[in-house]
């Protein structure tokens, strides 16, 4: 992640900040993981172990994969957005994944940080779409991604395997193109 992006704040107003994951993370990551178990759980898998850290800090130094902490002003994590998956060739596509942590939770840090880190990938990897996959009971997930204006496009059975068991999703993207307001239509069920 372009480190000059991160730190660029042209709104006053705004909250957090971007950083990339470091290895110095390491041991805040994990205790916000610990006390955060009830929160995320079965919604998504973090690392929980020093050993599970250093994978996945690897996985995220690979040039398809960006791993980003949202962060406030004092430098508390609030949060981590993983873009994964990054296509490039006809595609330009990349799947996100985030998860707030429990001190910080339910205060927008969330929409404020996922807000830029979509910024970030279309203007800086100039990708075209950017899809997220939720689990149907995940609401808080779910209002956060309509908020930010990705649109409804369906609904795939098993499709992650995520705490132990494979779980339906509810598939939801933005596109670089979309305007604004067309972004957030949901079918009715």
């Amino acid at each position: 992640m372009n480190d000059a992006f991160m730190a660029s704040r042209p709104d006053a107003s705004r909250r957090v900040l971007l950083r990339r994951l470091t290895s110095r993370d390491q041991g805040e990551f994990l205790d916000l993981v610990s006390v955060s178990a009830g929160l995320h759980r079965p919604w998504v898998s973090l690392p929980s172990t020093p050993e599970q850290f250093q994978a996945y800090l690897a996985r995220y130094e690979q040039p398809d994969e960006e791993a980003v902490l949202i962060c406030l002003e004092g430098g508390a994590i609030a949060g981590v957005v993983n873009v994964n998956s990054i296509i490039r060739g006809r595609l330009q596509s990349g799947s996100l994944a985030y998860a707030a942590f429990a001190p910080m939770a339910g205060k927008g840090y969330m929409t404020e940080g996922v807000k830029l880190v979509v910024r970030y990938v279309f203007e800086r990897l100039r990708l075209h779409r950017l899809e997220a996959q939720i689990q149907p009971g995940n609401h808080d997930s779910l209002k956060l991604i309509q908020r930010i204006g990705f649109r409804y496009e369906g609904y795939s059975p098993e499709l992650l395997f995520i705490d132990g068991a494979w779980r339906d999703h509810e598939r939801w993207a933005i596109i670089s193109s979309m305007p604004t307001e067309a972004r957030t239509m949901r079918p009715e069920r």
